[in-house]
């Protein structure tokens, strides 16, 4: 079926060689991070996980975010989802291809990575990370493929397909909780050292993967002959609707908890995060706006008349995504060592390199999606 990703028209391709372009770019600045060494970023002996862990913490969200459209379509039956569950699955594998890429980046030395393989210790939440990596990938992408394969020959997908579909459900979970074990787990890192900080990812996940998902979905209907249909958007729109109220409402704990308890230790970040430290104010304005956006996006989704316009609808979830972005894909990580825990700020700013890598990880991830998208949608317009 990947031939047909081979053909298409003028805009594809057009898309196609700017990711490939961007790819590029990404890809000779890594060669260069990789001759000079780490020194090439922001990080140091203070701040040792930036740019590149905080995507890969969000990034992993937005895998684990299509057991929104599997659960349903799988679970309960829900018709609505039968076009866009293949969609969410296939944005999971992209995203976790991401996930991998931005580790391997943030390692220095890619031969490192050999090392959880070599010697694998199940007393390392590492190590159960890249299990949990690794068969989300294999699940997401042996299911989306296989039940392509049966669309396509106009058969129902094999009854092996079933379980593994009803595995990959609690896997999603899975993915993200250890994520949040590696930074919960750290208690000497008080910002990170909550029990709700694993609720907290996947209430962020559940609101920012179904927004991508809405946006990518709209970006077909225009360009492409897909339409999932009102009832989907609206669905997803709702799902949306509830995880950002429920991550609104994490963080307003976390809050509570840190302020009203006095605790300096917990305190001190959250007054980093929001008014600054002295003249350390780097990530106030950013936070702001990540509050102004989650604020100004739940207004949208909850009043049903802005949710059921296309334009508000798109709003809210560029709204959410950038909000969330901000909020869990650097606050969250660079704020666990700011201050430090001598009370030393040391801020953390990413270099050119960094973004730029960065920038062709996502070109990867987006280009693996472009792909998979055309072949969903060449199969199904063959069988229109």
């Amino acid at each position: 079926m990947l031939e047909k990703a081979l053909t298409g028209s003028r805009k594809y391709w057009l898309l196609v060689f700017s990711l490939l372009a961007i790819i590029g770019v990404g890809f000779g600045t890594y060669l260069y991070q990789l001759r000079e060494g780490l020194t090439v970023t922001g990080m140091g002996r203070d701040v040792s996980w930036g740019l590149y862990i905080g995507q890969m913490t969000f990034l992993v969200g937005v895998a684990a975010s299509a057991v929104m459209v599997v659960l349903p379509y799988y679970l309960h039956n829900y018709k609505a989802f039968g076009k866009v569950t293949i969609l969410g699955e296939f944005l999971a594998v992209a995203a976790i291809t991401m996930c991998a890429l931005m580790i391997l980046v943030d390692l220095g030395q890619p031969s490192r990575g050999i090392n959880i393989i070599l010697y694998p210790s199940p007393k390392s939440v590492m190590f159960w990370d890249l299990i949990s990596f690794a068969g989300y990938f294999t699940l997401n992408i042996v299911i989306g493929w296989t039940v392509l394969g049966a669309e396509k020959k106009s058969v129902p997908p094999p009854k092996w397909v079933k379980p593994l579909i009803y595995i990959s459900i609690p896997w999603a979970v899975s993915i993200h909780t250890v994520t949040a074990f590696l930074y919960s787990g750290l208690g000497g890192r008080s910002f990170w050292f909550t029990a709700i900080l694993a609720p907290r990812f996947l209430a962020s996940a559940f609101a920012a993967g179904p927004s991508l998902l809405i946006l990518l979905m709209y970006l077909l209907r225009k360009h492409t002959s897909f339409n999932a249909g009102k009832d989907a958007f609206q669905t997803l729109a709702k799902i949306v609707t509830y995880a950002m109220i429920l991550n609104v409402f994490f963080v307003f704990l976390e809050l509570f908890t840190a302020l009203y308890s006095g605790v300096h230790e917990h305190i001190l970040h959250f007054e980093y995060l929001y008014f600054g430290l002295g003249e350390n104010t780097a990530a106030v304005f950013s936070m702001w706006l990540s509050a102004a956006l989650a604020v100004f996006s739940l207004i949208l989704l909850i009043n049903p008349k802005t949710r059921q316009k296309d334009g508000f609808l798109i709003l809210a979830c560029i709204s959410v995504f950038i909000s969330l972005w901000i909020e869990k894909g650097m606050a969250l990580v660079v704020t666990g060592f700011v201050p430090n825990p001598l009370d030393q700020v040391v801020e953390y700013f990413p270099t050119v390199p960094e973004v730029l890598i960065t920038l062709g990880v996502y070109g990867i991830g987006f280009f693996i999606l472009t792909v998979l998208y055309k072949v969903v949608i060449s199969v199904r317009d063959s069988h229109a």
